[in-house]
């Protein structure tokens, strides 16, 4: 169970992160650099926000 929860925070954290370094490209690099972070520890939460907030 644990395991299958880790999987995919780390699947969420990667998707946004690829997502921001390569889709966002008007973003700037502190907005950047803040979704990274937050990618990174805040994974799966990070990823539904992203998903509603800035993907189009």
């Amino acid at each position: 169970m644990n395991s299958i929860l880790y999987l995919i925070a780390l699947i969420s954290a990667i998707w946004v992160i690829f997502e921001v370094l390569t889709k966002q490209k008007s973003m700037s690099g502190g907005s950047k650099a803040l979704w990274i972070i937050c990618a990174l520890f805040f994974s799966i939460i990070t990823a539904i926000v992203y998903y509603f907030t800035k993907k189009k």
